[in-house]
């Protein structure tokens, strides 16, 4: 018996990533799957592996980013499974650069994909949630939504704004029995991190399934209980008063 049995739950950028590690964690806990990304190829990949553990999983590609595919995902989420007990907003994207150097089109790409994707797909979770008056939201962050680096202000802007979210989403969930966390990493060795090999990528790590073990335990919590901000990194990296 998983402590995710009989739990449906819809996770996006799930491809790759921390949002893989998510979704193999959730599937061993025995949790049916409802997976998104925009890569089709991998998101078929990891639906082909995390089917091997058992529960039943589907793949909608989508860009979180526009309203008609989000509202796509949740129809096809919602008739396979019936309903919708936690999702989880994960996809995200990064482009870093100095703010004198900053793109616009760098900027509105990211605060698309890392702001209005979850704003999209919260909406569309409590309007499943409501009527059913129960439901759990998940938001994976970032350390950089309380402490950020130079370099970084449309990611770091898209995180706090995250947190924000969270917040107000917990706030009008919390007549309907349902809750909002948000997951806040630190380093972890996801694959970009492996192929790109920059200084910053020699830091201190954890792996994807470190991590997840921290959306299992939210996710898992009674539906009374919520943990409301979680903030998980290695040991050794630099964090309180980083910069």
């Amino acid at each position: 018996m998983g402590v995710l049995d009989g739990q449906v739950a819809l996770i996006t950028g799930a491809s790759r990533g921390i949002g893989k590690g998510i979704a193999l964690a959730f599937a061993q806990a025995g949790a049916s799957l409802t997976i998104a990304a925009r890569n089709v190829e991998l998101l078929e990949q990891a639906a082909t592996e995390l089917r091997t553990y058992g529960p039943p999983v589907l793949a909608v590609p989508t860009d979180v980013s526009e309203e008609a595919q989000v509202q796509r995902l949740f129809e096809r989420a919602l008739s396979a499974h019936g309903r919708l007990d936690v999702l989880v907003n994960n996809a995200g994207v990064g482009r870093h650069a100095p703010i004198v150097d900053s793109d616009m089109n760098d900027w509105d790409a990211t605060i698309a994909t890392n702001l209005r994707g979850p704003f999209l797909c919260t909406r569309a979770a409590l309007r499943a949630m409501i009527p059913r008056k129960r439901g759990r939201i998940i938001n994976i962050a970032s350390i950089s939504s309380q402490r950020v680096r130079p370099h970084t202000a449309s990611y770091s802007a898209s995180k706090f704004g995250l947190w924000g979210l969270t917040q107000v989403t917990a706030l009008e969930g919390r007549p309907h029995g349902i809750s909002c966390s948000c997951l806040n990493p630190g380093n972890v060795r996801v694959e970009r991190r492996v192929e790109r090999s920059s200084e910053l990528d020699r830091e201190p790590m954890m792996v994807p399934a470190e991590l997840a073990q921290i959306a299992v335990l939210m996710a898992a919590l009674p539906p009374h209980v919520n943990l409301l901000e979680a903030t998980v990194l290695p040991v050794g990296q630099l964090f309180v008063g980083r910069g």
